[in-house]
């Protein structure tokens, strides 16, 4: 069998590719190669190296196999024989021009860069490990592209492929009669400066030392101090140490910190995680308000809601996550998000996802019909410095509750005493199940793989139907060979979600399982959870702050109010277009629906259709008229 693929691979090579050689790029997966277990079994088999060819070759440094693209013919036998799927070999389009940046050979390669423009906000859209934050970071000029000559390095760029500091002309050269022709000019030679805030807001706290108020003070190059602490609400932490503060607290100092400071270019890298609604749209105003005193700015963000109120214009990043990313011509913001919902780019003539997103409206759930599951009396819970109140309630077979509110208003609580996991003041659970759980942190101390995670906390791991519904969604059959404390925060929150929905339970309980995920990840949990719910005619919480998921995948909701950090107030489930109107109306803010894709849709503070639905007391405007 092999010899007869070895005449294949050769008569392909020799005469099917006699003339135009096909562009392809060949990933290896650093972290799920294991050599020492298979012994190269890529080298073994791969026909290249069987006619002596360098193929495939083992890296001195490393002892990775490293594949030539040049020798490369495609055949996908080292794809198929590789045990731990660390291979992948990509044939790109035809149209595609020369990458602007490679991390090395046999690495991520993206191509194209995105517009900026003065006076508006760009947005990014697309799937992780696609380069978006790899954009930021060139834009910003953290890291020199390399114009895909990841050969040389220098240390400004941390051996990630730069082409060299003085070698800026190169970059000035490749981009000659474009926009970024003059910025990366301007940028090398510092006639502008650019602030990135970064994504990882988390890791601030081990750079950054002291209390709040001095840092922002010290950085407040705009003289917009108190206007911006208002804005995003930071009075009540500026005499606090930063390493005390908590991740919501932390995403609104950094953004406010960027804000600050005085540049031409702001880069945010998802400046909505962590944020509760309203800190999202007050995050919103700040960065806005950035683009209307003339400065330009670009940000990335999977809120489809956030990115929508944010921006003036976005690109839509494709390609193949971890492989290679395409950066689109730029749309307008409507246009653009509509384009990657239908999931083909028309300008590009590209189809990015075999089937379009699609939006439904859900009749409300009548009470009077639903079969109970689970019910809870009215329930108290007092804390040193904070109560929480829930009005009675029922959760029924086969439907989904989301519960949303703002940050510190008791939602965690609730969903922890409903799981049994902490006991009320007074109240109870009247009619108790079988309850899986998922918290809001990802912290794992798990020493091992995630198939020995799975294999341990998995309950239903091995089965068919688990490998069908669960894994194969969640894209994590790419992660069993990883040890769990190298995922992504991403990866964590996917086989989280996945381990919780594995258990054999009645009510499952997530909370915030969209964190870390993009877009795209996150309609597909939506689907995933849904569709084993129906199936074991189970129930689910799930506490969220993404209004375009929570309309998704909503069936009932609870909204939660009061004072954050003093009191919380829950109201019973009810119908998702009623819940929301109460908390929307709090917010003094209106959604509509997207006549095209019906997603949901921020109106414009003191617009027309702002100023309508409000006297029509229709903050959440659910009609597909």
């Amino acid at each position: 069998m092999f010899i007869v693929s070895l005449l294949f691979c050769y008569f392909f090579k020799y005469f099917y590719l006699s003339g135009d050689k096909l562009s392809r790029i060949s990933i290896l997966d650093q972290s799920r190669c294991q050599p020492k277990k298979c012994n190269y079994t890529c080298i073994d088999y791969c026909p290249g190296v069987r006619m002596e060819e360098d193929t495939i070759v083992i890296d001195e440094k490393s002892k990775k196999p490293l594949i030539s693209e040049e020798l490369c013919n495609g055949c996908g036998i080292c794809t198929n024989r590789c045990p731990f799927k660390a291979i992948n070999v990509i044939n790109l389009p035809e149209t595609l021009d020369d990458p602007i940046h490679r991390y090395g050979q046999n690495k991520f390669e993206l191509f194209g860069l995105p517009t900026v423009r003065k006076g508006n906000v760009v947005g990014i859209l697309g799937p992780n490990g696609m380069g978006k934050s790899t954009i930021l970071r060139i834009l910003s000029g953290e890291l020199i592209p390399n114009l895909g000559n990841y050969e040389i390095t220098d240390g400004r760029n941390g051996g990630n492929g730069g082409i060299g500091e003085n070698n800026w002309d190169k970059v000035i050269e490749h981009f000659k009669g474009s926009e970024l022709q003059q910025y990366f000019k301007n940028l090398s030679n510092g006639e502008i400066k650019a602030i990135h805030k970064s994504q990882m807001i988390d890791q601030l706290p081990k750079f950054v030392k002291g209390k709040v108020k001095p840092l922002l003070l010290n950085l407040d190059e705009r003289g917009k101090f108190d206007e911006i602490v208002d804005d995003l609400d930071l009075k009540n932490v500026l005499d606090r140490e930063i390493k005390h503060l908590s991740g919501g607290e932390l995403q609104r100092l950094a953004i406010a910190a960027a804000s600050l400071r005085e540049a031409d270019f702001y880069y945010f890298d998802e400046p909505t995680s962590w944020l509760d609604v309203s800190q999202r749209l007050n995050a919103v105003k700040v960065i806005r308000s950035l683009a209307e005193s003339g400065k330009s700015v670009m940000a990335i963000e999977h809120d489809l809601a956030s990115l929508d109120a944010l921006s003036d214009y976005v690109h839509v990043l494709y390609g193949e996550p971890g492989g290679y990313g395409v950066v689109s011509g730029m749309k307008g913001v409507r246009v653009g998000i509509n384009a990657y919902i239908n999931g083909f780019l028309k300008e590009e003539n590209v189809r990015i996802r075999k089937n379009p997103i699609e939006f439904t409206i859900r009749p409300p759930t009548a009470e009077e019909e639903g079969e109970v599951l689970s019910s809870y009396t009215n329930i108290e819970k007092d804390f040193k410095g904070f109560s929480l109140e829930c009005d009675a309630g029922e959760i029924y077979h086969d439907e989904i509750v989301t519960a949303f509110g703002s940050n510190g208003i008791g939602k965690t609580t609730f969903a922890k005493i409903l799981a049994e996991k902490i006991k009320p003041t007074t109240g109870k659970v009247d009619k108790k199940v079988e309850i899986s759980y998922k918290g809001q942190y990802l912290d794992s101390d798990f020493e091992g793989r995630v198939e020995d995670y799975l294999y341990t906390y998995a309950s239903s791991y091995g089965s068919n139907l688990f490998k069908s519904e669960i894994l194969k969604p969640f894209s994590l059959e790419e992660l069993l060979e990883k040890n769990l404390k190298d995922l992504s925060g991403g990866e964590l929150q996917r086989l989280m979600v996945a381990v919780t929905l594995s258990q054999d339970a009645q009510l499952y309980v997530f909370d915030e399982p969209t964190a870390f995920l993009d877009v795209e990840q996150r309609l597909i949990a939506a689907k995933t959870i849904r569709k084993i719910i129906e199936s074991k005619n189970a129930a689910a919480l799930i506490i969220d702050h993404d209004i375009v998921f929570i309309d998704y995948i909503s069936d009932r909701a609870m909204v939660f109010y009061g004072e954050p950090g003093l009191n919380g107030i829950a109201t019973k489930p009810t119908a998702l277009k009623d819940a929301m109107n109460k908390f929307l109306e709090d917010l003094k803010i209106t959604f509509r629906r997207d006549k095209e894709t019906k997603r949901p849709r921020v109106n414009k503070f003191d617009s027309y259709l702002d100023r309508e639905q409000k006297s029509k007391n229709e903050y959440y405007y659910i009609s597909d008229s």
